[in-house]
C-alpha cells in the first residue's frame, strides 16, 4: 500500500467508495470542478491510498485560519473513506498519520473532527489513533 497525494484520477473511484459508504451516487464532474479549485488554493490537503493501483481509501483535511491567539492555522479531518474490504488492516492510521504530518508542515496547531456518535467503529477508531472524546464537545446541524 502507498499514501500519496490524491490526483484527478482518483475521482471515479473515490466516487464509488462514496457509494459505497453512504449508497448515494456523486456528481463526478463537479468532483472534479472542486478538487481543480482545491489544489489552486491550498486549503485542502487530499490523500490517497493505494494498493494494486486501485484506491482503497482517502481522507481530506481542510486548512482554516484562525484569529485567535497567535492567528496560527488549523485543520478539519474531513471525509475519511476506507473500502469495506480493507478496514482494520492499518489503511485508516496510514492516511491519518500522513494528514498529520502535512498538517504540522503546515503549521496547523491541531486537528478536529467530528463522527456521528453511532458510529461507534468509527469512535473507536479515532480514539485509537490519539482523538480524545472526552476534552470536547461536538456539534453539527444540518442545513440541507
Amino acid at each position: 500500500m502507498i499514501i500519496r497525494e490524491m490526483v484527478a484520477d482518483d475521482i471515479p473511484e473515490l466516487a464509488l467508495l462514496y457509494k459505497q459508504f453512504w449508497n448515494e451516487d456523486s456528481y463526478v464532474e463537479k468532483m472534479y470542478i472542486k478538487f481543480n479549485k482545491f489544489c489552486k488554493t491550498g486549503t485542502h490537503v487530499m490523500m490517497s491510498a493505494i494498493e494494486k493501483d486501485r484506491l482503497i481509501g482517502s481522507v481530506m483535511g481542510v486548512i482554516c485560519s484562525d484569529l485567535y491567539g497567535s492567528c496560527e492555522p488549523f485543520m478539519v479531518l474531513e471525509n475519511m473513506i476506507i473500502d469495506k474490504n480493507y478496514r482494520n488492516k492499518g489503511v485508516g492510521k496510514a492516511l491519518i498519520f500522513e494528514l498529520e504530518k502535512i498538517a504540522a508542515q503546515k503549521k496547523c496547531t491541531q486537528i478536529i473532527l467530528v463522527t456521528e456518535n453511532n458510529r461507534i467503529d468509527a469512535c473507536k477508531f479515532y480514539e485509537s489513533a490519539g482523538y480524545n472524546p472526552d476534552t470536547h464537545k461536538g456539534f453539527k446541524k444540518k442545513l440541507k
